[in-house]
């Protein structure tokens, strides 16, 4: 690319005019290019409050939390703030049938109650870089094939560079599919500890009902605390270690929001698509979200049986069965919007006036012919390859049993080594005493006879590998479903892999020809083979094209909307987003009001079912109405409210900061209406969901009788 063609996308890319300041998921470095539509609506700060690398500014105190979510300090003492949801896996590992922090919630009335979580980590960034010109430099020139390869080297030569001789870690990533390139230099915490979470019927109050949905009632938080060594730095855990002194904390504000009040909230995004094609949103539409719904509700089906039965069996599974459900029921609201907002047929219109505007431009003419030529021959595989994710390593045996890959080279090898079997096994045996803890014999039998079924019924034939032959035979029933629990009844009774003890045996001695016989094993590397063989070359070459031609089309969309907002879709990059406290109204004749209240809870109360039960002691605090300094002004405890904030997966824990940059709400969701956002902001209906702060704040002093986190924080009242 020649280097006037950079300036010009340069400038494009960070001088656009802004169109809707409540659209788009801004880079921190460059919000001075938003900073007077942020003033107009009513933040009161200056750009070098929100993000500054020579002092401390409000980005030191947004922190990524674990790779998935976002968390931020509130307190000189490293005290984070996150969702229950965020913190959901930590908490069930800690509960047991006599100690259970998820149903009986979880205060740590001092450091020393603070409970550790191996592999958690928290990472705070210290500054990000554009290195654009560097990395095209080195892709100039590059014959396609080779692109995405030289484009890994380019970026871990730069991150080893700016970490060399520094406690930081850095990570380069791509914006406009490859149109700009920026390097973020990380401050990484390692011991990270749980401080305090309500009871999940607090916290997750509504389950799978209420998920995704408006008007919300929860309390979707937890917190947990950075811990660093004596010099306050990051260190592994030690009981030497010291809570964390951060360059900054968020103050708490208990003055409340109303409609129309200024938000913005600072995260870590994890993935949007806005600039997917028309041939993309109509296979999602039309094939890939239904296999993933239709193929995850099976998981759910045979696992909510077991968990049923037994406290211990539900408090085991209850993180997975979590995880699992969330973008099941995504994927089905991201379907049903994209239709009701036609989003299809926008794409189309849009792509009928780029093919207009391109056809005097070659660079440009060939994209759409090229993008429904790729997507033509890639539908043939498309859902092979969601089903080997959804299907084949949807079930657990299966999907652990491929873990043994690395072992079977490492004992075929000639000569051995041992060295690299014993890496292999040292590896297994870290994974497998996290597994188990979960894997449940009963559902995940039924779940393989079902998912296999699926596969077989619902993928060609001639996309099938050879042993699903030998099954058919082996195995053959009156009908498919017999056919496939007969098969799956046979591997959970031979296979070593279906327990933590027979794994452990094998893993004390392992045997080539054992691990080969296996039929866990054997199946499994039957499927990944054919997958990698015959199928992932087509995969392979439509993702080659469709990435190429996707450069070019946001590239050509600049130029061709030169006036129009273009924002960099989610990476996991901090991400600042601004809109309004905003009310609502999804359908006609229905109004949404802004903020809920604690008497929706008692409303929703419902004894018989786990979603909707409401501890004895925050009926009595509701009756009582004993919310302390936390009541609105009307006396009333706000539990949740709504802003028209541009977030997405990743943003869970983020803060919801008003003009002055004080902490009101906790961002944990979106709404049903705007399900399709991760594609297309719909800037009528998009809206995040928050936990109002002074629920928080009520909940911990209240029902947690925490005093001592409250104490921490510093409060702004008037």
């Amino acid at each position: 690319m020649k280097k006037i063609a950079l300036l010009l996308l340069t400038f494009q890319l960070l001088t656009f005019n802004l169109a809707k300041a409540d659209e788009g998921m801004w880079l921190p470095m460059l919000l001075k290019n938003n900073y007077e539509q942020m003033q107009k609506l009513g933040l009161k700060l200056t750009p070098e409050q929100l993000y500054d690398i020579n002092h401390a500014s409000l980005k030191d105190a947004i922190v990524w939390f674990n790779g998935g979510c976002t968390s931020e300090i509130i307190s000189e003492q490293g005290l984070l703030l996150t969702n229950h949801h965020c913190g959901y896996d930590a908490i069930a590992k800690h509960s047991t049938t006599s100690d259970n922090l998820l149903d009986n919630g979880f205060w740590a009335r001092s450091f020393a109650e603070e409970k550790v979580n191996e592999g958690m980590w928290a990472s705070i960034l210290i500054r990000m870089e554009d290195v654009s010109d560097r990395v095209n430099k080195a892709l100039a020139g590059v014959d396609a094939k080779d692109l995405e390869a030289k484009k890994m080297e380019i970026f871990k030569t730069i991150e080893k560079e700016s970490s060399k001789d520094t406690k930081y870690e850095a990570m380069v990533r791509s914006f406009f599919k490859d149109n700009a390139f920026y390097l973020f230099i990380f401050e990484k915490f390692t011991d990270v500890r749980l401080v305090a979470a309500p009871p999940q019927s607090v916290g997750k109050f509504g389950g799978e009902v209420d998920n995704w949905m408006w008007p919300r009632h929860n309390a979707d938080f937890s917190m947990f605390r950075i811990y660093a060594n004596k010099d306050n730095q990051p260190a592994t855990y030690s009981k030497d270690n010291v809570p964390y002194k951060p360059k900054q904390f968020l103050n708490v504000s208990i003055k409340g929001v109303n409609d129309g009040d200024f938000t913005m909230i600072y995260g870590f995004p994890g993935r949007t698509n806005r600039y997917e094609n028309s041939f993309g949103i109509k296979l999602a539409v039309d094939k890939i979200n239904p296999a993933i719904v239709a193929l995850r509700d099976i998981r759910l089906t045979y696992w909510k049986q077991e968990m049923n039965k037994s406290d211990s069996v539900r408090l085991l599974m209850s993180s997975q069965y979590a995880k699992i459900s969330n973008y099941w029921k995504y994927y089905i609201g991201q379907t049903e919007q994209l239709k009701r907002l036609k989003v299809y047929d926008e794409k189309v219109s849009i792509e009928k006036q780029f093919t207009d505007w391109a056809k005097n431009k070659p660079e440009y003419a060939s994209i759409i012919p090229n993008f429904e030529k790729a997507y033509a021959n890639y539908t043939n595989y498309a859902l092979h390859a969601t089903y080997m994710r959804e299907c084949i390593f949807g079930s657990s045996i299966i999907a652990t049993a491929t873990k043994y890959t690395g072992l079977e080279r490492a004992l075929s090898a000639e000569p051995q080594n041992i060295e690299a079997i014993k890496k292999a096994i040292d590896a297994l045996k870290s994974d497998k005493a996290v597994f188990y803890k979960s894997f449940n014999v009963v559902s995940e039998e039924k779940i393989l006879a079902a998912l296999i079924q699926m596969y077989y019924e619902n993928i060609p034939a001639n996309q099938h590998p050879a042993y699903m032959a030998e099954v058919l035979k082996k195995y053959k029933g009156k009908t498919n479903k017999e056919t496939f629990e007969n098969f799956a009844k046979a591997i959970f009774k031979k296979s070593f892999l279906v327990s933590n003890a027979s794994a452990s045996k094998f893993l004390d001695d392992p045997s080539l020809k054992q691990l080969e016989k296996d039929p866990a094993f054997a199946f499994a590397r039957a499927f990944y083979t054919n997958y990698n063989k015959n199928i992932m070359p087509h995969i392979d070459e439509f993702n080659l094209i469709n990435n190429m031609e996707g450069s070019k089309y946001i590239k050509a969309l600049m130029e061709m909307q030169s006036n129009k907002s273009f924002s960099p879709d989610a990476n996991s990059t901090l991400r600042l987003t601004y809109g309004n406290v905003k009310s609502y109204i999804p359908k006609d004749g229905v109004n949404y009001s802004y903020y809920t209240t604690l008497a929706g809870v008692m409303e929703k109360e419902n004894p018989k079912d786990f979603q909707f039960i409401v501890p004895a002691k925050l009926k009595e605090l509701y009756i009582k109405k004993d919310f302390g300094i936390y009541a609105d002004a009307n006396g009333e405890m706000r539990t949740d409210f709504i802003t028209n904030n541009d977030i997405t997966g990743g943003n869970s824990g983020s803060p919801v900061l008003d003009g002055n940059g004080d902490l009101v709400g906790l961002a944990f969701d979106g709404n049903w209406e705007a399900m399709s956002g991760d594609i297309v902001f719909d800037s009528k209906y998009k809206r995040t969901i928050c936990v109002d702060i002074r629920y928080i704040l009520f909940l911990t002093e209240k029902l947690g009788g925490a005093q001592n986190l409250i104490n921490e924080m510093k409060i702004i009242k008037n």
